[in-house]
């Protein structure tokens, strides 16, 4: 889970993920969307790969990066179990103060 919260601590990184959401792009199309170098990218990809929050296809000559939503999912829910919440306990607790009240 240190490897998530690592790759997500980035700005960067957060926004390769929020594009990909959208689908798959290559390193190219990715690179294009940010001020950085190439090298710099290329960095900010491994840490998203080592996190497996990443998939990377070879696709001819570029690399192609899919998103790996459920991993994410996956980390987010242990991090809030962590901190006892989303158990069934908590619940009925949630809806209220989603209502406003307390």
């Amino acid at each position: 889970m240190s490897g998530v919260f690592k790759a997500l601590s980035d700005p960067t990184r957060r926004r390769v993920l929020q594009l990909l959401r959208k689908g798959p792009l290559s390193a190219g199309e990715l690179s294009d969307q940010f001020a950085v170098s190439k090298p710099t990218m290329s960095a900010h990809f491994a840490v998203l790969r080592e996190a497996d929050l990443v998939h990377a296809e070879k696709s001819g000559k570029s690399v192609v990066y899919h998103l790996k939503l459920s991993v994410l999912e996956d980390a987010l829910l242990g991090f809030a179990h962590t901190f006892g919440l989303g158990t069934s306990n908590d619940a009925p607790a949630l809806k209220l103060k989603e209502k406003g009240t307390s």
